[in-house]
């Protein structure tokens, strides 16, 4: 099936600025050619509007289809006229307080208007409402989405895992409901309003590599308000063929600058849907199935959390700082959570381990703190290798190991380029199906915490991970770092046959120490 790619106007809040927005619009249109639909977030009314008479006693002409959403003020409700959703004037349609608007082309547009509030209201939204949009929106068995859902209110929690929004307290402003129903509606396009702020958020994935199946990003858009003083953009313009008509490859085209899903995506899908003949008021004296499904979403979360408790060794571990097995004339840095070894039988003399200081299996298992401090140990390992003339590469083996270990083998600057490429080929040559996953990606929420797994991070950037399988090789990544296209040395794939004495070990502990010192964060 084809389609003509649709092309769309998407703007921020109007507040009265009528005259300045259609002006806008037709200049674009002069120099773009006509756009099909103009969407409006935020506050379409403000303060004063009177330019809005001219428009509905036709004096002035929208120059094209525009759709809005409700009011968020009480005062703008006796603009709209049926609250059920009219035409305002020509050319000028209100949405209603929620539904889905499919066009002619088979465009698909979810709509919710107004804030998040357990107040009932036309101004205001309620967890029913959410549910009764994404029960009628996804009632077909052939459901995969919709192309574009419209909030005024910004959705909390979608900043996670990309850049920051200045200025923005949105664990106060946004709101969980519109999070819940972009997760359960999977929109290729989400605009908010409001909050007088451009943010184009980095694509988010909905789906979860490796256990589901394919779907499409979705591309979250904040905008300013039309005509502000500061320049913010307030006007988006974007062309996008129905999802129901795209082949299914290129819909699900994953680009690189993807992150994963920032909102709880488990919670929000175990969440069941209100009754919507059993509500409950302040004196009914029935038991609230809400507050048995809060209950029973605690008791899951308290089993989840007791399932990630990081686990004690069996017996002695060669890797635990505090343990007695620890051959502690290795270590070349200390920090709060984490610390830095030099490994026992190294590819190279400066091949290092960054580990945690208790007893985690994986980066999955470990706690935030300890993520961090990785995080920055990896920084300044870079930096270091950097301002000796070489590249870095960090791998981790989930996999017939009980501590974690992260690899940390440098190759030199002109090899940097070949890491992915040996990666691959060595993939390639057996049969490991090794994914590249996207730059922002964060394991936890890709990796289930009893799946072992083979992770690397190349110097251009890209990160790798597989699944391991039965027939792994466990020294999968020294292999790769061993090979003529890096550093030439098969004869170290083995650890073992790498072992020099214990004096050699502390010469190079001591020589590492000193040089990386100046960018250990430990000091500085």
């Amino acid at each position: 099936m084809s389609a003509s790619p649709l092309k769309i106007l998407v703007s921020g809040d109007v507040r009265g600025n009528f005259k300045s927005l259609f002006s806008r619009v037709s200049n674009i249109e002069k120099k773009n050619g006509k756009f099909d639909l103009l969407l409006c977030v935020g506050d379409f009314f403000g303060d004063n509007n009177d330019e809005w008479d001219k428009y509905v006693q036709k004096e002035l002409k929208v120059p094209i289809s525009v759709l809005i959403l409700g009011a968020n003020q009480e005062c703008h409700c006796s603009l709209y006229g049926d609250k059920e959703g009219a035409e305002l004037c020509d050319n000028v349609t209100f949405l209603g307080k929620r539904g889905l608007y499919t066009g002619s082309s088979g465009l698909q547009i979810a709509y919710l208007s107004g804030t998040e509030s357990a107040k009932s209201s036309e101004v205001y939204f309620s967890r029913k409402d959410v549910d009764e949009l994404v029960q009628s929106a996804t009632s077909s068995k052939q459901f995969k989405g919709v192309d574009i859902l419209i909030t005024s209110q910004w959705a909390k929690g979608v900043e996670k895992y990309a850049s920051e929004v200045d200025s923005l307290e949105l664990d106060k402003n946004g709101s969980s409901l519109i999070a819940k129903l972009a997760v359960l509606l999977r929109p290729r396009y989400h605009f908010v309003g409001l909050q007088g702020v451009f943010y184009e958020r980095q694509p988010y994935r909905n789906h979860q590599v490796l256990q589901e199946t394919a779907h499409h990003v979705t591309r979250y858009i904040g905008l300013a308000k039309v005509g502000n003083a500061d320049k913010k953009k307030y006007l988006y313009a974007f062309s996008i063929t129905p999802l129901t008509a795209m082949d299914k490859t290129e819909l699900i085209h994953q680009p690189k600058d993807v992150t994963e899903c920032p909102y709880p995506v488990s919670e929000m899908k175990a969440e069941k849907p209100l009754d919507s003949d059993s509500q409950q008021f302040f004196f009914d004296m029935k038991p609230s199935k809400d507050k048995g499904d809060k209950r029973q979403r605690k008791n899951e979360a308290d089993n989840q959390r007791k399932k990630q408790k990081h686990a004690q060794p069996m017996g002695p571990c060669w890797f635990c700082l505090r343990g007695d097995k620890v051959e502690k004339h290795l270590v070349v840095s200390v920090g709060e959570t984490t610390y830095l070894a030099l490994a026992k039988g190294g590819l190279v003399p400066d091949h290092v381990l960054i580990l945690p200081i208790g007893h985690y299996q994986s980066t999955v298992t470990a706690p935030p703190e300890t993520i961090e401090e990785i995080e920055k140990y990896k920084c300044s390992l870079k930096k270091f290798f950097k301002s000796i003339g070489k590249a870095v590469v960090f791998f981790e083996r989930n996999f017939k190991t009980s501590h974690l270990q992260i690899q940390v083998v440098p190759v030199p600057l002109d090899k940097s380029c070949n890491v992915l490429d040996a990666f691959q080929e060595f993939a390639s040559e057996e049969k490991v199906d090794l994914n590249e996953i996207p730059q922002h990606s964060d394991l936890k929420q890709i990796v289930r915490l009893e799946m072992p797994y083979f992770f690397a991070e190349v110097p251009t950037g890209e990160k790798l991970l597989c699944r391991i399988g039965k027939f792994f090789q466990l020294q999968f990544g020294r292999e790769v770092m061993s090979s003529p296209m890096l550093l030439n040395m098969p004869e170290r794939i083995d650890w073992k046959k790498c072992n020099i004495s214990e004096d050699e070990e502390k010469q190079n502990a001591a020589s590492f120490k000193q040089m990386y010192r100046p960018f250990d964060f430990n000091f500085t």
